[in-house]
């Protein structure tokens, strides 16, 4: 950035809130947007660092992940502050600005030093934490999926009072097992209290499932998998979120956790305003194959699939600008649609669209520039790469 803080993006369409641009340049300012006008003006900004990109290229919002473990060979689990770096300065290489750093079922113990080590993390450079989403422990043990069983509990409001001051009020989004009998107190007091709560590893029937939605519940957690599926005469927490216009639904679209036909009839029923595309990565990430830590749990990576050693799928492997292209493929929608699932509608969901998800004047400039295969070509964080 120039000295006088001013970095211009020149070159590239410009994915706006409601169009696509050409010819433009983008301005940042102190880290935010500050203006686009034409290529015609370049010469008002003598003092100005330029950027300059093909015009076949894309600048779009940077996307924001909202259920990513780790990767680097980090994990949020690790409760560290150099895990944490490395997974911030890993993520904006793939084009992610913004993410929740997820936990696993573990010990509380471990959970507590987890959100205390997040909520003292100084974020200085990297993709920001913008929260944290807490998976785990309040899960159904018929759908653990890599959640490790021993630990899983019914949801314990006190206990979640407890965990949420440790991490100085950055919990914004809880996955739980609605088919808890004291569910419904639970789903209400996080609404009240503007956090997300998530349907995710539950055993739950249709009716439990529409329950908990109208007791609050506005999340899906990786809709299909480790989730009540869908029967002509139970149709099961994932037909309850599918016909709910109050559930953002995640999709993990890697090839591996859901046939490309599913993503297909996801998007048919939610629409481009009700999906979230996330990793579900975990440390292997990044990584070649190999065996990798998860929640004390071993997981062996082959050919981008990570298995424990009964077969379960642990998480991805997944690259955020990969989600990107495979919704693109499977579902034949165009950048513009795909930019609502990776940065729109996770910026409205956690309530800081007014800051990020999309390029508009004033807002951060949390932006990600893409080669005509979408490829990642460079990314910034408030205004910095």
């Amino acid at each position: 950035m120039s000295k006088h803080n001013e970095l211009i993006i020149i070159g590239p369409a410009i994915y706006t809130e409601e169009a696509v641009l050409s010819d433009k340049m983008l301005i940042i300012r102190d880290g935010k947007i500050h203006d686009i006008v034409s290529i015609t003006e370049e010469k008002k900004f003598p003092h100005a660092e330029f950027m300059r990109f093909p015009k076949h290229y894309h600048l779009a919002p940077g996307f924001i992940d909202m259920h990513v473990h780790g990767a680097n060979n980090a994990d949020v689990m690790d409760a560290h502050p150099e895990a944490l770096q490395k997974i911030c300065d890993t993520l904006l290489l793939e084009g992610t600005t913004s993410y929740l750093a997820t936990t696993m079922t573990a010990s509380g113990e471990q959970i507590e030093k987890v959100l205390s080590s997040v909520s003292e993390f100084k974020n200085t450079a990297g993709a920001e934490i913008v929260g944290i989403h807490l998976e785990g422990p309040f899960l159904s043990p018929q759908k653990t999926g890599a959640q490790r069983k021993e630990f899983l509990c019914a949801p314990d409001l006190e206990l979640f009072k407890k965990w949420q001051a440790l991490a100085k009020n950055k919990i914004k989004l809880v996955t739980l097992a609605p088919e808890y009998p004291n569910s419904s107190e639970f789903i209400q007091y996080l609404k009240q209290n503007n956090i997300i709560a998530s349907l995710g590893h539950t055993h739950a029937t249709y009716a439990e499932s529409k329950a908990a939605i109208q007791a609050g519940c506005t999340h899906a957690t990786h809709l299909f998998n480790a989730m009540s599926g869908m029967h002509q005469r139970e149709p099961g927490a994932v037909t309850a979120a599918l016909l709910a216009d109050t559930v953002m639904a995640e999709l993990i679209v890697d090839g591996i956790h859901l046939h490309p036909a599913i993503v297909q009839l996801a998007f048919k029923i939610k629409g481009k305003n009700n999906i979230v595309l996330v990793t579900d990565a975990m440390r292997a990430k990044c990584m070649q194959d190999g065996c990798y830590d998860l929640g004390g749990q071993t997981v062996t990576v082959n050919n981008a699939m990570p298995l424990l050693a009964d077969g379960t799928l642990a998480g991805s492997v997944l690259k955020m600008s990969d989600a990107l292209k495979n919704m693109m493929a499977f579902t034949a929608c165009d950048l513009q649609t795909a930019l609502h699932m990776t940065s729109i509608n996770p910026a409205k969901a956690l309530g800081i669209f007014a800051q990020k998800g999309s390029i508009a004047k004033n807002k951060i400039a949390d932006l990600v520039v893409l080669d005509e295969k979408l490829n990642v070509v460079t990314a910034l964080c408030k205004g910095v790469c």
